[in-house]
């Protein structure tokens, strides 16, 4: 079974992690891969001032730093895994990229809000479920 789990460096993305390895236990081995979502810089301004090579390193950075607890945590259990860094619309990025890469299993970290707070801020769980054709585990 391949198992995407997307990674933003929060403890809720750590929950995802742990429902990831608990799965395994169930299910035996896991083809398991980390997604980390970079919001692109989109100013024109700041692309005057900022080298594309220099805008890839920042997502890179960033993208490894928000990976780094995730991987430990699945390495210290013995689960490899394949980390992935992407650039664009958090949501969508996670939807397509788990149809193109052919993932079984998407599984994403929420931060449990509901009511009014969930409607006012939006959900990237709730958005990934209504873009991805691939089925998606939201962990609270």
């Amino acid at each position: 079974m391949r198992v995407l789990i997307a990674v933003d460096g929060s403890a809720h993305a750590l929950r995802a992690v742990e429902h990831v390895l608990q799965l395994r236990a169930k299910l035996g081995d896991l083809d398991v891969h980390l997604l980390n979502v970079q919001i692109p810089v989109e100013s024109g301004h700041v692309r005057l001032f900022v080298g594309h090579d220099q805008l890839e390193d920042y997502y890179r950075e960033e993208g490894l730093a928000a990976l780094r607890d995730a991987q430990a945590a699945l390495q210290q259990l013995g689960q490899p895994c394949t980390t992935h860094i992407a650039v664009g619309h958090i949501a969508e990025t996670i939807a397509r990229y788990a149809g193109e890469m052919g993932f079984d299993q998407i599984v994403v970290g929420s931060h449990g809000r509901s009511g009014v707070g969930h409607l006012l801020l939006g959900s990237v769980a709730a958005d990934v479920i209504k873009r991805s054709a691939v089925p998606v585990t939201v962990v609270r």
